[in-house]
């Protein structure tokens, strides 16, 4: 088994990471139970470039299950948990490439690694697999039946490739998925990257402001809560329709420039590069605290801000703070702009990927089933997929829905009937 892993001694740790988040993962364990005994991806390949994760290693688990012969690599060197990839390789058999903190070329050579598994099925967090076969393994586009894309960063770039004509086969964009992204985006990113200020900095979020960039799921979500710490939430947004709805739920609205001066925690979720940038930074105050929470780390303007800086501190409390001394105030930036609520914390709460990798492991069965069906192109999964994860999931919370009587059936699909 060719794998890369920080330190295999951290296997045991990991195995109970991994078990206490399966804990709450029932839905995607009631899934893994059914890809045992029905094996709908039994014979295949599949490379996945995901969060190194203990709620990761419980979906590959299921995979493999499956029947799947999985290589799983790093979409972010900062996520990595080093416990859960020496568990993956030690306790489940399941070749791991992913090391914490990996510089550049490290994580484009786990990738590498990846690909060199041929495989049938790629899945992603970022689209950096589908990319890399596009731009470098032309060679691997005819063996491939499909790709996951779980994050709206991956679905921006999928659906670019898509408008160029260079998609060669079929995506599923998961996290269009309603059973992810109302939940997952929403709920998880909200929770997750509060984590992940808190965690980092130990401030108190009451009576101070906190700026959002972007007001899409996951930008809803953590104005919500940052609003639910006592927080005054600005949102900035470019989409009309998005800053009308956020000024409709109550949050100020205004461009980056004029919340620059009145910020005190600024948290990017756009999907899009430098939308903090020097001018921005000059105009904050000091102690202002600057975050991302976007896939990739292009939405701050690290670059130009380090050419503006007289001074840059890294370690100011721990690894995760860097201290920025830009025309006399410092201002601080949380895990070198990469994801904060992995960077700074652990990510999304295991019962919220539940739904996110149950919806993930039922998509790549259904692609399976639709192999030389589907169009090159952005597919968003059938919406029964949908059904039966929110089903299972309220199953395992014991909530009962009401059903439909006969007539009203009737009625709800039919017309003859008016006022």
């Amino acid at each position: 088994m060719n794998y890369d892993i920080a330190d295999a001694k951290k296997a045991p740790d990991g195995v109970k990471r991994i078990e206490w988040a399966d804990h709450d993962m029932p839905t995607l364990a009631r899934i893994r139970e059914k890809f045992a005994k029905e094996r709908p991806l039994k014979g295949l390949r599949m490379s996945a470039c995901l969060h190194v994760t203990a709620e990761t290693a419980n979906l590959v688990r299921t995979l493999k299950a499956g029947g799947a012969e999985v290589v799983l690599c790093a979409s972010n060197p900062l996520s990595t948990q080093d416990d859960v990839a020496a568990a993956l390789v030690k306790k489940y058999g399941i070749p791991v490439l992913a090391r914490h903190g990996i510089d550049n070329k490290g994580y484009y050579r786990h990738i590498e690694g990846a690909l060199a598994h041929r495989p049938n099925i790629t899945m992603d967090d970022g689209a950096d697999l589908v990319t890399a076969v596009i731009t470098s393994h032309q060679e691997l586009q005819k063996r491939i039946i499909g790709s996951m894309e779980e994050t709206t960063t991956g679905v921006i770039r999928l659906r670019a490739m898509e408008r160029d004509g260079v998609l060669p086969f079929p995506v599923i964009a998961v996290n269009d998925a309603d059973t992810k992204h109302l939940f997952d985006n929403r709920y998880g990113t909200g929770q997750s990257t509060l984590d992940g200020f808190i965690r980092a900095t130990g401030k108190l979020l009451a009576g101070q402001t906190f700026v959002v960039a972007g007001y899409g799921w996951c930008g809803r979500g953590l104005a919500a809560r940052a609003h639910g710490h006592g927080a005054r939430v600005i949102v900035t947004e470019v989409d009309p329709i998005k800053a009308l709805e956020a000024a409709m739920d109550g949050f100020q609205v205004m461009p980056m420039a004029e919340a620059a001066r009145v910020g005190d925690f600024f948290c990017t979720l756009t999907g899009d590069k430098h939308v903090i940038r020097p001018e921005h930074v000059k105009r904050m105050k000091d102690g202002a605290i600057i975050a991302n929470s976007g896939h990739f780390d292009v939405e701050i303007d690290l670059e130009g801000i380090r050419k503006l800086a007289e001074q840059v501190v890294p370690g100011v409390r721990g690894t995760e703070m860097t201290r920025y001394l830009v025309g006399g105030k410092s201002v601080y930036v949380l895990a070198d702009g990469r994801l904060v609520n992995l960077g700074c914390a652990e990510g999304h709460p295991p019962s919220v990927m539940d739904l996110s990798f149950a919806t993930q492991a039922l998509a790549s069965e259904w692609c399976v089933r639709m192999r030389g069906k589907l169009a090159p192109a952005v597919h968003i999964p059938p919406r029964e997929i949908d059904r039966t994860v929110a089903t299972l999931k309220l199953k395992s919370m014991n909530i009962r829905l009401d059903s439909l009587s006969p007539d009203q059936k009737k009625y709800l699909a039919s017309w003859e009937m008016g006022t």
